[in-house]
């Protein structure tokens, strides 16, 4: 097939329209800007919106005409491709634009109404937010390197970001912060940028300037939004989304068993390692400019989604995506994202899902872009679906860290252990080497038949429960204790002894 018939054999897209002739040069020029602006394109005249070739009677008149008018009609100056082709015995002209820095407009409409953007195979007036990413574009300024003005250096939470990059190995300090771009010059001062305050601001500053860079999750009752099994929001920054967050799936999606040989293995209703490259990517190209959306993450009965603010990143297609091409949104989330270990080189997060995915079997993902998000959107493991999978825990919130959402998250079964084995010696956890009293004092108590929460280490030893919480959690880390029944009315039992596999 040449390329030619392969452009005429596509759909109207993000970079492909049709129109039959140039007797209405308004629509053309619209969608030559939005073009321009969005990801380029090619505009083939001579073919009905459902790819009909009905050819151009004056090809070599209306490519003078059109010239003609790009060069009036649009501002900054714009130089399109202009060629007329041939397919078979009828004339079509191609326009072909490439994405350029603008922003461009239409004369007619003005420099604000006229600015149009590209959103599927449609073109619209580019919101106040777009237009000012398209400035930011063509001044080569990310939002997210700006300083965040209002704010200053102790608005940071400068601890937790040592101790993040401290636990990969590496050093935080001034110069490295400002080769981040998390500190950034702003006249005699040193402030901190958007981006650092995103990821590492305290929580009152934080929310003051970016309200939505919380993250919300959601479990639905059937395919749409009509009835809550369960809901959490994540107060805290998008680095403390990434690590709790996938507890809240695991205790929200099913668990399937496949047999290897002798092994057993379970199968999880969605993909772990593409889910989490999912999120990584919503943290990194997220719009943190749109106001009164966050990044989310909603599971149905048929399907799991995750969206964030923002279309695709001015410059990108879906093609640029499946090929590793990526224009990335937030160059210094995503370099602190690459900093630590969240994510590797730019662009290889499709080809991480696509392996996760077929690793195990799972169905590829699809991408939509709609009117101001991207969601992705992953699909059960058919074997799932089809055999008797049970739910990986009750359906209980996800975890808090500590400080945030004291005594809500009691539930999460991290380990997946069997129960203690009635023939092995007597358990005795004052053999247990690294725990804390209150620790020794929840193993004796549960041996002793007594139900055991969080709530009990509080009244028992009188300490807080954020203290409490931690005590359980590294119970649970170690694969000695685990949350069995509704959070409401649940208790933990034990596992065993050393927290090892059967």
């Amino acid at each position: 097939m040449t390329d030619l018939a392969r452009l005429l054999s596509q759909p109207e897209s993000r970079t492909l329209e049709f129109k039959r002739d140039a007797s209405s040069l308004r629509p053309i020029l619209r969608a030559l800007v939005a073009f321009a602006n969005t990801a380029g394109g090619t505009l083939v005249l001579g073919c009905e919106d459902d790819g009909t070739i009905v050819g151009l009677p004056d090809a070599a008149d209306t490519e003078a005409r059109l010239a003609s008018a790009i060069n009036d009609s649009i501002q900054p100056a714009l130089m399109p491709d202009l060629q007329v082709v041939h397919h078979g015995n009828k004339a079509l002209l191609l326009v072909c634009v490439a994405h350029l820095p603008g922003p461009f407009h239409t004369v007619k409409d003005g420099p604000v109404e006229g600015i149009f953007v590209r959103l599927g195979a449609s073109n619209r007036p580019a919101d106040a937010s777009q237009r000012a990413e398209l400035v930011r574009l063509a001044q080569a300024i990310a939002f997210d390197r700006q300083p965040c003005l209002g704010t200053e250096e102790r608005d940071l939470d400068l601890d937790a970001a040592r101790q993040a990059f401290a636990e990969r190995g590496r050093e935080l300090d001034q110069a490295k912060l400002q080769g981040l771009g998390l500190l950034v010059r702003h006249g005699e001062l040193l402030l901190p940028s958007n981006g650092a305050m995103i990821l590492f601001g305290r929580e009152a500053p934080r929310l003051a300037h970016f309200p939505n860079s919380e993250l919300r999750c959601a479990r639905f009752l059937g395919t749409d939004k009509t009835e809550f099994l369960d809901r959490y929001d994540v107060e805290g920054t998008p680095l403390d989304a990434l690590r709790l967050v996938p507890a809240f799936v695991r205790r929200n999606t099913r668990m399937a068993g496949r047999v290897r040989g002798m092994l057993r293995q379970d199968l999880p209703e969605y993909p772990v390692q593409a889910l989490r490259e999912g999120l990584v990517n919503a943290t990194a190209h997220c719009d943190y400019t749109l106001r009164g959306s966050q990044i989310r993450v909603a599971i149905y009965s048929d399907r799991l989604e995750i969206e964030n603010p923002g279309t695709f990143p001015f410059g990108t297609t879906l093609a640029d995506l499946e090929a590793g091409i990526s224009t990335v949104r937030n160059p210094v989330i995503a370099r602190v994202l690459r900093e630590l270990g969240h994510m590797e080189e730019w662009g290889s997060g499709y080809r991480r899902i696509q392996t996760d995915c077929a690793a195990n079997g799972h169905p590829m993902p699809t991408w939509k872009e709609l009117s101001t998000v991207t969601r992705i959107v992953f699909h059960p493991h058919p074997d799932v679906t089809s055999s008797t999978a049970h739910l990986a825990g009750e359906i209980v919130p996800a975890p808090s860290r500590e400080g945030v959402n004291e005594g809500v998250n009691e539930g999460v079964n991290e380990g997946v252990n069997e129960g203690v084995n009635a023939d092995e010696a007597p358990f005795d956890p004052a053999s247990v080497d690294g725990l804390n009293e209150r620790q020794r004092w929840v193993l004796q108590s549960i041996l002793d038949g007594n139900r055991i929460r969080s709530g009990a280490i509080v009244r028992q030893f009188a300490v807080s429960q954020a203290t409490a919480e931690r005590d359980m959690a590294t119970l649970r880390e170690r694969g000695l204790v685990r949350f069995e029944g509704p959070a409401k009315s649940g208790s933990y039992v034990l596992v065993r002894e050393t927290g090892g596999e059967d």
